[in-house]
């Protein structure tokens, strides 16, 4: 049965007791030791600076702190997933994962996103403005969230104020995924419509269109946002930014169901397989495979900390496992270890504590213009009268809410770019004269 169709409205549960409203739920805790917890002396020092997180069918979230103790040597570590949290918010199966450097976000076939605190360990709230499953979340920085959904809209949302910042309707039909350029002035989205789209999300428009011959599933950018790929099926199509063309494609074996870039040129391919395969976008050939679990794999991440190259996959017989990557992408990864859920998994993400923001927010028109910021210190200075509406008329109409990023006080519900900004310069115009008239 589908779920009711909601209102797009803004955030569903309160944030903090002092609205007065119901406050927000602790996550149930299943582990005594805290998160990166440091006992006081020993060798033996215990060091939690991850979590893997992830959803399954059976509508819960899973949280693993990973303890990492060096063996009686010294010489390695030993890496041990315990058991954290399990958090039962959603009414359906969830469907996707972003993590932060404070929030984990899950994605349901219930149309809600839910927010996690990863600090405070609390249920933050949830996000019901889609009409639809939720099928992708991607964080850029800590400021910028983006979700796409069965409806068809991408919403891109304030990750402070939890408020809806733009909302586009972006596909005829689902949105199926979506991917955020490392630069943030770029989008990727595929959809059931059979078009891959182009974001310019400095200007807050569709930048291209482009017709494929069937339904995409998964689009993803490389590191440095020089190439990017689009699997269709078993298919996967590499694309390099500067023509914009297919400079190739690989086949795997299965229906792709996950790809992860290691590197620019090197993708990691899972699908309906025990298996999870390496391959050179480049020379389009298999470096190496090797067989991660004993049911198909359902999602995986990557991720690099100062000592290692990490990748995680997780998958439908319950298991979520860490691989060690080597240097030489020809050789399999070793495993570090695993944890058995004992659920059908279909959704991963890694929340790593020591996480800081260095991107900052979304776009650069997020970032304060000189016009902007003259306007703040004007708003300081409204004492002054006739003086300070004098040197207001000098000024241009405000652009800093331009882009899907605009950082107005109020939710956006599918507006245009053009009318906001008429509507935005009309009001500020009939303050004037208001004020005009009163002197």
């Amino acid at each position: 049965m589908q779920a009711p169709k909601r209102q797009p409205r803004g955030l569903d549960v309160n944030l903090s007791a002092d609205a007065g409203r119901t406050p927000s739920s602790p996550l149930h805790l299943l582990s005594s030791l805290p998160v990166c917890a440091e006992p006081a002396s020993g060798r033996s020092r215990v060091r939690c600076c991850m979590e893997l997180v992830a959803g399954c069918y059976e509508q819960v979230l899973f949280g693993f702190a990973v303890h990492l103790e060096p063996k009686a040597s010294g010489d390695q570590e030993k890496w041990t997933p315990v058991a954290d949290f399990t958090h039962h918010a959603h009414t359906a199966s969830l469907s996707a994962v972003a993590v932060s450097s404070r929030f984990v976000v899950t994605g349901s076939k219930d149309e809600t996103i839910h927010i996690y605190d990863m600090k405070k360990k609390i249920d933050h709230g949830a996000l019901v403005h889609h009409n639809g499953t939720i099928t992708c979340l991607k964080f850029h920085g800590n400021r910028h969230l983006i979700s796409g959904a069965e409806d068809g809209l991408i919403c891109v949302w304030d990750a402070k104020k939890w408020e809806c910042l733009k909302s586009i309707k972006a596909h005829k039909g689902h949105v199926t995924f979506l991917s955020i350029h490392p630069s943030g002035k770029l989008a990727l989205s595929v959809g059931t419509d059979k078009t891959l789209r182009t974001w310019n999300l400095v200007e807050g428009r569709s930048a291209f269109i482009k017709n494929i011959k069937q339904n995409a599933h998964i689009v993803e950018w490389s590191p440095r946002g020089e190439k990017y790929v689009v699997v269709i099926l078993n298919k996967i199509d590499v694309y390099q930014l500067d023509t914009a063309s297919v400079s190739g494609t690989i086949t795997n074996e299965k229906r792709v169901s996950s790809v992860t870039f290691l590197s620019e040129s090197v993708l990691a391919v899972a699908g309906d397989e025990e298996v999870v395969r390496f391959f050179d976008c480049d020379s389009l050939m298999c470096l190496s495979e090797f067989k991660a679990h004993e049911n198909r794999v359902k999602d995986m991440f990557s991720f690099e900390t100062p000592e290692h190259h990490i990748i995680v996959t997780a998958s439908s017989d319950g298991f979520i496992k860490m691989w060690k990557l080597k240097e030489d992408k020809g050789v399999s990864p070793s495993l570090l270890c695993e944890v058995n859920t004992n659920a059908r998994l279909t959704c991963l993400g890694v929340w790593l504590d020591s996480v800081t923001d260095t991107k900052g927010s979304l776009l650069p028109a997020v970032e304060p213009s000189p016009v902007s910021k003259q306007e703040q210190s004007k708003r300081k200075k409204k004492e002054s009268g006739r003086e300070v509406q004098e040197e207001e008329r000098q000024l241009k109409p405000d652009t800093k809410n331009c882009g899907l990023t605009g950082n107005s006080n109020k939710p956006t519900k599918g507006s245009s770019l053009v009318s906001t900004k008429k509507r935005k310069t009309v009001e500020m115009l009939e303050k004037k004269k208001s004020k005009r008239k009163k002197i």
